[in-house]
């Protein structure tokens, strides 16, 4: 399964919080829920989330086997 674990990891060394992605960056709040509950984003919002934190992929997602 796809885990966002090392993304509020990343998003806490960025000093970023879901309000500035949502507030200054327009990332909708229902992606950000979406990740809280371990749901689905695009490519696309993955594209987005790695341009705002100056990050990789990796820093994002991880795949963590059942």
């Amino acid at each position: 399964m796809i885990s966002y674990a090392p993304f509020w990891r990343t998003l806490k060394a960025r000093g970023e919080t879901t309000y500035t992605l949502i507030n200054k960056y327009n990332i909708s709040s229902a992606t950000v829920d979406r990740m809280k509950k371990g749901g689905g984003i695009t490519t696309a919002k993955l594209n987005d989330l790695c341009a705002i934190l100056h990050c990789k992929v990796e820093d994002i997602i991880e795949y963590v086997e059942n």
